[in-house]
């Protein structure tokens, strides 16, 4: 699967997921957080003004989630993104909540969603675990600045690996 469709499913499937952040302290703080939108470009939640986790996400602009789907350990699927956010401010709000409708009932009237506000995971990287297929499957994924460059290496260092492993392994190995 590509980034953006790990992204997807964490939207379509998932959506509540257990975001974490750090306080002035550098502690971390975690918190449920529904994500509500995914393109080629990231990730996309909303949160109040007021709240502790928008000063966190300000102060930091990093964040990483976990999110699981599935009824018993054996069948399910988790993904975990870790990435650098953006507010990008409120534009995207009319979108999110057709896509959500039920923050209608949470934030009913305009005057209320004045104190929305949206960010981006606009970069970052995750890994997917699809612990319902045997064998076990397991992902990682790049997605924003540079992202291709770094699948590539991550590639190349997982071949590299796989082929040292074998060749360390092996008695007829040439160096």
């Amino acid at each position: 699967m590509t980034a953006k469709e790990y992204l997807s499913f964490v939207v379509e499937q998932i959506h509540s997921t257990v975001v974490a952040t750090v306080d002035e302290k550098g502690l971390p703080v975690t918190c449920v957080i529904d994500m509500m939108y995914a393109d080629e470009k990231g990730l996309y939640f909303l949160t109040a003004k007021g709240k502790n986790f928008y000063q966190r996400l300000k102060s930091t602009e990093n964040l990483a989630f976990s999110g699981m789907k599935g009824e018993d350990t054996m069948k399910r699927v988790a993904v975990s993104v870790r990435g650098k956010v953006k507010e990008i401010g409120s534009d995207m709000l009319p979108l999110l909540f057709e896509k959500a409708p039920y923050m209608n009932e949470i934030y009913p009237s305009a005057e209320s969603r004045k104190a929305l506000t949206v960010f981006q995971i606009f970069e970052g990287s995750g890994e997917w675990f699809d612990l319902s297929k045997k064998p076990i499957e397991r992902d990682s994924f790049f997605f924003g600045k540079d992202a291709d460059e770094v699948s590539s290496l991550f590639s190349f260092f997982r071949v590299f690996s796989v082929s040292r492993l074998i060749c360390t392994s092996s008695l007829n190995c040439s160096r």
